[in-house]
Parts: C-alpha cells; sequence; structure tokens
C-alpha cells in the first residue's frame, strides 16, 4: 500500500498560528475511545470512580508535579471523557490585566519539566504525556497490554477572560448533576 497524503491528511481543529506552549488558561476535554464509560457511574448527581477511574485521576494530579509549568484549575473525570482547566504560567485577562494564576514569573519563560529542563511541551504534548501514562498505568495493572482507552485527539479553548473562566468552571461543577438530564453526553 502506498501513502497518500491526500488521503492520510487531517483537519486540525487547533487555532491556526497560535502557539499553544504559551501562557494562558486552556479547557480541555478528554474522551474516551467510543466514549464507553469505562471510569465509573454517577450516582445522586455524584461521580463515582471505579479502579480505572482512580488511576486516571492519579496521572491527572500527576501532571503538575511532572510538568512545574502546568496547573490545574477546576477539572472532573466523568465516566467516559475528563473535563479540565490547565493553567500554563500566567493569565492575561485580555483587558490588561495579568493574574499570576500559575508557578511563574511571565517574564521568565517555564523552566520545563522536571526530567528534561529545556523543553517546553505544547499543550499538545501535555494532553499526550497524560494519555500515554494513564493508558500504560492501566495497561499494567490489568494486565492488558495493548489496550486503548482514550480517542485519539482531545478538545480545547483557549480561555480569554474571566468570565469565560468563571462559565466553565461552572460547567465543570454542574457536569455530574447534568449527566443524567442529558443522556449521559459530553
Amino acid at each position: 500500500m502506498v501513502y497518500d497524503p491526500e488521503r492520510h491528511h487531517r483537519r486540525s481543529i487547533r487555532l491556526k498560528g497560535y502557539d499553544y506552549r504559551s501562557g494562558g488558561a486552556y479547557f480541555v476535554t478528554i474522551c474516551t475511545l467510543n466514549r464507553e464509560p469505562i471510569f465509573g457511574e454517577i450516582h445522586n448527581s455524584k461521580m463515582i470512580l471505579n479502579d480505572w477511574g482512580k488511576i486516571i485521576t492519579e496521572k491527572w494530579i500527576w501532571l503538575e508535579s511532572h510538568f512545574e509549568y502546568v496547573t490545574h484549575d477546576e477539572w472532573i473525570l466523568m465516566p467516559n471523557h475528563l473535563h479540565g482547566i490547565i493553567v500554563r504560567g500566567f493569565f492575561n485577562d485580555g483587558g490588561g490585566n495579568v493574574n499570576n494564576v500559575g508557578r511563574g514569573d511571565s517574564r521568565i519563560a517555564p523552566t520545563a519539566n522536571k526530567s528534561n529542563p529545556r523543553i517546553i511541551k505544547p499543550l499538545g504534548g501535555i494532553i499526550g504525556a497524560f494519555k500515554t501514562v494513564s493508558t500504560k498505568e492501566i495497561n499494567i495493572r490489568w494486565g492488558t497490554p495493548g489496550v486503548r482507552i482514550w480517542h485519539r485527539n482531545y478538545y480545547e479553548h483557549i480561555i480569554r477572560n474571566q468570565k469565560e473562566w468563571d462559565s466553565i468552571r461552572n460547567y465543570i461543577r454542574l457536569n455530574p448533576m447534568n449527566w443524567t438530564r442529558r443522556g449521559n453526553s459530553l
């Protein structure tokens, strides 16, 4: 079979020309493969994690310790997806106000991940690292080598101001309550 770049070209859903290494706040949604509900169940508007869900939670938290320029804001793991706000360094609210929501100085580039101080991963690299370590851990603990957990991509939204940030936080907080109302969807 001959590789055909036209046939295999995928349209990017990322903002063209945007530097995803830059400081800011990003709302991400990462879905399971085929949106299978494999991380637990919603009971009485609360997410009850199963063993896989606990591993995913552990690895989501791991991101902050592994990448010193990454801070989590509001996030939630649902049966078939994860919603979270990832903050990189400083956040400019668009009105000239810069808020220190990360762990760095906006005049100094974030140093990098702790294993290699010269590499600053873009948002996609951070999400890729999370997917890789979480899938690997599940496969090791459950003896399921090669089993895929995640959908191949992720959704992101660059948070541009405090009003958006507050709205997204509220959406994340209400996600378990809305799970039943919407019929188990995002």
